[in-house]
């Protein structure tokens, strides 16, 4: 796929989870077997939508960058990193059973991200 269709993809992909953990903490968290129990984890849920949203405006913001560019490697590069941090922690979580249920979306998520991600950073080498 082009450099622009997979950082629009990833950039829906991680505005949705922003926009998800931020106004439905209290329904979306108890399908992965966590509890959002007071005002303080729901803040934490809605706190790292900062995060995923960021991500989400990067992946938009950039995705006119040629290919086989700099900065086109760089980003990718970057993408990969963090969706191999989230294989990792959620693969934690699950494994510990932190994340039970629908948990285990998660690494099989971040997991496709990243082949994804390779598969991108290959085609622009």
């Amino acid at each position: 796929m082009s450099n622009k269709t997979y950082l629009i993809v990833h950039a829906i992909v991680f505005a949705f989870f922003a926009i998800a953990l931020f106004f439905l903490p209290n329904q979306l968290w108890p399908m992965y077997g966590l509890e959002i129990n007071d005002q303080y984890a729901k803040f934490l849920s809605q706190h790292n939508s900062i995060f995923l949203g960021g991500i989400a405006a990067l992946a938009f913001l950039f995705r006119n960058t040629q290919e086989k560019t700099e900065p086109a490697l760089n980003l990718i590069k970057g993408l990969i990193v963090t969706n191999a941090l989230g294989l990792i922690i959620t693969l934690y979580a699950c494994l510990n059973n932190i994340f039970v249920g629908f948990g285990w979306s998660d690494p099989a998520f971040f997991g496709l991200l990243t082949c994804i991600g390779f598969w991108q950073l290959k085609k622009n080498t």
